[in-house]
């Protein structure tokens, strides 16, 4: 009886905290922002955002969870300077790390260039089997110098887990940038376990080399365009 009791609140505890999300960026819909945005029209709090955009292969949601931006964008970087991205801490579940990126796209761009990556052992100091601390729940990180001013783009924290069902993750918040006009190449986000065609990356069983090819090799690159933006007035 007491065996069943301590299940039941592991897995009660488990659906409350759930799997990880950001905080910041504030990501469309959420309520865990340090000031929740107003909602664009017809839209509601999404208090899912914590689950997988895909699934063994399948796809259970957008890659943003909501395509409609909020109407205005939470946060303005500034090219060459630093941002951070930050987790929820009340997490109950990293599954031991995994790779993450963080990336931007810019309107009338399909896809997403990357930024930042945190390979093998994201939200950990270090080997899950070896020491490393599920403790770490934010990423600050030198934008690139050239980045092109934009006053809306989308960033997007992507992640797949190594342990576990073969899920990915991903929420994106909206975002303005301070810079020059022009454009730049880089590599693509990389789009694993979601939908038949992408590549399924299976569980790392203590391998964190596990996939690694499909974010340092085995790339494609992008080129993101941004008319210039100085800043919101006022």
């Amino acid at each position: 009886m007491h065996i069943k009791v301590i299940l039941f609140i592991i897995t009660a505890v488990t659906a409350v905290l759930g799997h990880v999300e950001i905080t910041q960026p504030c990501p469309r819909y959420s309520n865990k922002c340090a000031t929740t945005p107003e909602l664009p029209p017809g839209e509601v709090i999404d208090y899912n955002l914590n689950a997988p955009i895909g699934s063994n292969g399948n796809i259970l949601a957008p890659f943003c969870h909501h395509t409609t931006p909020w109407p205005q964008p939470t946060e303005t970087w500034t090219a060459g300077q630093p941002v951070t991205f930050k987790f929820y801490k009340p997490v109950a579940t990293t599954h031991h790390g995994g790779h993450c990126e963080f990336s931007i796209m810019y309107p009338n761009s399909t896809t997403y260039l990357v930024l930042h990556q945190e390979l093998r052992y994201c939200f950990y100091t270090g080997p899950p089997d070896n020491g490393g601390q599920d403790t770490v729940r934010e990423y600050t990180f030198n934008l690139p110098t050239d980045l092109p001013g934009t006053p809306h783009a989308v960033a997007a924290w992507t992640f797949v887990n190594s342990v576990g069902a073969r899920e990915f993750y991903a929420l994106c918040g909206d975002i303005a940038v301070i810079g020059p006009a022009g454009a730049l190449t880089g590599k693509a986000v990389t789009i694993v376990n979601y939908g038949s065609n992408t590549v399924l990356i299976p569980e790392f069983l203590g391998n964190y080399d596990t996939g690694i090819s499909y974010y340092t090799t085995n790339t494609t690159n992008v080129t993101v365009v941004g008319e210039g933006f100085g800043g919101y007035s006022g």
